[in-house]
């Protein structure tokens, strides 16, 4: 049965954002099993899709635990656009096609990409609609930002609702803003106040209680994390359980849970890459130091996981 619009927001909403080299299959796999209740693939170029498409396909793939789940494509040709969807629609469990219409990125954004459809609504209503048109019973949404220079939220987001997107994501900066200006919550309030469609929150949401806060100021329909979650995937659980409290036991299940993940994904090279990952979990943390430093130099998985378990232990309970 396809996801419908009330059933994915019969609460509020908590998404893990996509972010290249980090929300990988491993990293959505232990969020979504910790609290996340939509996870969304890293943003796959449409061109890339439909020109490589075995390739690319992998980018797609979902952990089963990722339902529902969202894939995110970015591009700004209408044609090439509806041929990516349609590849899209073959995979099975996909929930969600998402159009990326914030990412900053010069590389996205000098293509006519990401934010720079910002800068041509008539383009980007037109690309809406193609996905709309395309994706049969799946979802449509957008990831959008207030604007590229200037702040037009509400008109951003009127065109989005305008084309048939059954939500869309609101991040609190415009592209000039990068991910350093701060975060506008009163222009994501006026994106949701302009249209009839659910509206995410995004930008700056690093802990239970800014969640709590965004939700309330903005009246969204939920949160999306992205950022807020790289060294720290437990606030999902803490939004989930309705706590700010953490204990040591839940964050070491969490951190041994996404090793081992990385490892069944990756086999061994999963332990250099999930170094990057153990080095922000250990950040703060008494010995924290001489931990990295002893992993850094360790290629084992075996004694890598043993490593782990022994720092992450409560000392009392040791």
């Amino acid at each position: 049965m396809a996801l419908t619009v009330r059933d994915l927001f019969s609460q509020p909403l908590f998404v893990l954002a996509p972010l290249a080299g980090y929300t990988d299959l491993p990293f959505r796999r232990v969020v979504k099993k910790f609290g996340a209740d939509l996870t969304v693939s890293e943003m796959i170029s449409s061109n890339a899709l439909v020109h490589n498409p075995d390739k690319t396909r992998k980018l797609a793939q979902k952990d089963p635990a990722e339902d529902p789940y969202a894939v995110q494509i970015a591009g700004n040709d209408p044609t090439v656009i509806a041929r990516a969807v349609e590849l899209l629609c073959q995979m099975e469990g996909i929930d969600i096609i998402d159009l990326n219409s914030g990412c900053p990125a010069p590389k996205i954004v000098n293509h006519g990409s990401g934010s720079a459809l910002l800068k041509d609504l008539v383009k980007l209503e037109k690309i809406v609609a193609t996905i709309k048109k395309r994706a049969g019973n799946k979802l449509t949404s957008v990831k959008i930002r207030i604007g590229y220079e200037s702040r037009h939220a509400a008109q951003i987001a009127r065109v989005c609702e305008a084309a048939g997107a059954d939500f869309i994501t609101v991040h609190g900066r415009t592209r000039a803003g990068k991910f350093e200006a701060p975060v506008d919550y009163d222009e994501i309030k006026a994106a949701k106040e302009a249209v009839g469609i659910p509206v995410i929150a995004n930008g700056d949401i690093t802990s239970y209680e800014k969640a709590q806060w965004v939700l309330e100021h903005t009246g969204c329909d939920g949160v999306m994390i992205g950022r807020g979650a790289i060294g720290a995937p437990w606030i999902f659980y803490q939004l989930k359980h309705g706590q700010s409290a953490l204990t040591p036991e839940i964050r070491k299940a969490i951190v041994l849970e996404h090793f081992d993940a990385m490892i069944s994904w990756y086999d061994t090279h999963g332990v250099a890459l999930f170094r990057k990952h153990l080095h922000t979990y250990s950040k703060g943390m008494n010995g924290g130091s001489d931990f990295r430093q002893a992993i850094n130099h360790m290629d084992d998985p075996e004694e890598v996981r043993n490593l782990i378990e022994a720092f992450f232990t409560p000392k009392e309970s040791a």
